[in-house]
């Protein structure tokens, strides 16, 4: 019947609600929190994360805050090992690791958000605060300026019109013409930056990668200090990101 849609399981939604909002916090949340953020009764709540506790997908810690289990990660990681663009990209996301000393993420966009679904790390240096599955702004990172640049106009003025221009600091951009400006450059150098827009102190290059139709799907990103990107060499590391991406773009036909 028109009109007519099926509808949701209650108590599935709600589970749903209360794990989007365990991912938004690292230290994860105690019951008496996410029957807050819920705007539900605290039984209610309870029985949701006493279930899921119980299944695996959530664990409680010595604080009483509530994480993500084991069960939850095995199922993203299966998740993100069906990607196939993860798999065909692996082997040059790691070259370029080599060659530039530096992190290497891959991310796609969801929801306008960048999506890192592949980190490459280099051994013995400072670990970045980055994890597959983190979700990013696109207007203040590397990918997600890459992703961005090359979106339809329209999409582009969806994702401002919806997400905006959060400020991370004074380096963010967060004027659509200076944001729209920065893009145009990307599609003409080929290569996006994070000068210190998301982050103080570090900085990324990113480069987008196009599957058969030349449709952006992904970018790729090196990530590093602003001692180990500096502009004495970031051109060249810049020419380096953008043979990866175009390289897996190739593989992808």
């Amino acid at each position: 019947m028109n009109g007519i849609k099926t509808p949701s399981v209650p108590a599935v939604d709600k589970a749903l609600s209360a794990l989007e909002l365990l991912a938004q916090s690292r230290s994860g949340l105690t019951l008496g929190e996410l029957t807050r953020r819920m705007a539900l009764p605290k039984s209610s709540v309870h029985c949701l994360l006493l279930t899921l506790e119980r299944r695996g997908y959530l664990h409680r810690n010595e604080k009483s805050r509530y994480l993500f289990g084991l069960k939850l990660f095995g199922l993203a990681n299966m998740a993100l090992s069906g990607i196939g663009l993860r798999e065909k990209a692996l082997p040059f996301l790691k070259a370029l690791m080599a060659r530039t000393r530096l992190t290497v993420h891959l991310a796609m966009m969801e929801q306008g958000e960048a999506v890192l679904i592949e980190k490459v790390e280099p051994p013995n240096v400072f670990k970045l605060a980055t994890w597959l599955g983190k979700r990013m702004d696109v207007h203040c990172t590397a990918v997600g300026k890459a992703l961005m640049a090359y979106l339809p106009e329209a999409d582009v003025e969806v994702l401002l019109r919806d997400r905006g221009l959060p400020r991370r600091n004074d380096n963010t951009i967060c004027s659509p013409r200076r944001l729209k400006d920065e893009l145009a450059r990307i599609r003409k150098t080929g290569y996006s930056l994070d000068d210190e827009e998301d982050e103080l102190g570090a900085r990324c290059i990113g480069a987008p990668i196009f599957d058969a139709e030349g449709k952006v799907i992904a970018a790729v990103s090196v990530s590093g200090t602003t001692s180990q990107v500096t502009s004495e060499n970031v051109a060249v590391m810049a020419e380096q990101v953008k043979e990866c991406a175009a390289t897996i773009t190739a593989v992808l036909g």
